[in-house]
């Protein structure tokens, strides 16, 4: 098992390597709570992954550092690898999902890695990283479920510690557990009475699910916006480890994480990306109790692919109530339309735009059907809309 020893020696290797981002007050993420973010998305090559892969690599032996390091990853590990490996004169090969995003792809080379795209998710590049490890006799580098990564990333919670040694929960994101595993034991293991909390994406709940059921399960596919957790199956030592430290593991839906990313983005000025942004999406929408309690949420990268980011925001305005779209059934006749946006605009709504068609969606003979999209408030603004158009007799025959 990780000792907490392990983890301050990881500590005092990374002191002159990494960064030591400070906390940051969230007070608008959940108001009910006391929120402050631990931004590791501010880290060197843009996440955590920098701790576990510098330590890891400084760990190895002469001959181990002269055959060369694999790695494989859904893209952050990768860069932590390739700077890890490059600072230490180390050569790096890392094998990356061929659906990686582009801008994870670009930045693991120019690191100095040597890129090997493969068909398939983390999983596949996974295993296809092992087969070349026993062929050209590499040294393995693992993202999650090694002793050495573990210990760089639990320095995390020695500094959550050190800068807030009154916190009440930490709510972390979980992949394949390396993150959470190390936080948890560092935490725990010098002040046992701090929940930790670990948040998986719905689409890819390997770890949630291995705990339900006390055993390691491995999913038969992931699907999610938050690529950097979509991890089919635990490891062996972070599936023991969050059986020891964690105290609960949750998921949270797509909707949620970009209504975090959103979130993080106007309020905080903040960039992170979906796998980050999950510790956040589990603050906003209460998966875990904290109410009252001093929070950190842990941003864990910020390296979104910028060419989905419009479309995460949509997505994050839509689960917000910052937008709203209704279909409304009407009469064919003149000033309907009028009328129906004189309703919106009066009760505080600001039109997008307006499709007008005459359908057989109508239930009426001489009706037609009207789709409107608006801009809005918040929830309690859209059910002010709909109350309004209900009272004014408009049917809505979908939202």
């Amino acid at each position: 098992m990780l000792e907490l020893s392990e983890i301050y020696k990881a500590a005092h290797t990374l002191k002159g390597v990494i960064r030591h981002p400070v906390m940051i007050e969230a007070p608008l993420i959940n108001p009910q709570s006391k929120i402050y973010l631990k931004p590791e998305n501010l880290q060197l090559t843009g996440s955590f992954k920098l701790r576990g892969a510098y330590y890891k690599i400084s760990q190895l032996s002469e001959e181990e550092k002269s055959q060369g390091v694999i790695a494989c990853s859904a893209g952050n590990h990768a860069q932590g690898v390739a700077l890890a490996a490059t600072k230490s004169g180390i050569k790096s090969l890392i094998c990356l999902p061929a659906g990686a995003p582009l801008s994870k792809i670009e930045a693991t080379k120019r690191y100095g890695a040597e890129v090997c795209l493969v068909p398939g998710v983390y999983d596949d590049a996974y295993q296809h990283a092992l087969t070349l490890r026993d062929e050209k006799g590499y040294t393995f580098v693992h993202p999650f479920d090694d002793p050495y990564v573990i210990a760089g990333q639990g320095t995390i919670g020695l500094e959550i510690l050190d800068e807030m040694p009154d916190v009440e929960v930490v709510i972390v994101p979980v992949g394949g557990g390396g993150l959470i595993s190390g936080i948890a034991c560092a935490i725990k293991s010098l002040k046992p009475s701090v929940k930790v909390y670990g948040v998986q994406a719905g689409g890819a709940p390997s770890m949630a699910n291995s705990l339900l059921l006390n055993r390691i399960e491995r999913l038969p596919s992931v699907s999610t916006i938050a690529d950097g957790i979509a991890v089919k199956e635990p490891g062996i030592n972070t599936f023991s480890l969050c059986q020891r430290y964690v105290d609960e593991i949750i998921t949270v839906s797509d909707d949620e994480i970009a209504a975090a990313i959103l979130a993080l983005i106007e309020q905080q000025k903040m960039v992170a990306e979906g796998a980050g942004a999950v510790s956040v999406a589990a603050a906003m929408f209460n998966k875990v109790p904290i109410e009252n309690k001093k929070t950190v949420c842990l941003v864990s990268g910020g390296n979104i692919d910028v060419t989905i980011l419009s479309r995460v925001i949509t997505r994050g305005l839509s689960k917000s109530g910052r937008t709203y779209a209704i279909t409304i059934d009407l009469y064919d006749q003149p000033g309907e339309l009028s009328s129906v946006c004189g309703i919106i605009a009066q009760l505080g709504g600001n039109i997008v735009s307006v499709n007008h068609e005459r359908t057989s969606q109508s239930a009426q003979v001489n009706g037609c059907t009207l789709r409107v999209v608006m801009e809005t408030r918040n929830a309690e603004h859209i059910n002010l809309i709909r109350e309004g158009l209900n009272e004014a007799g408009y049917t809505i025959i979908k939202e």
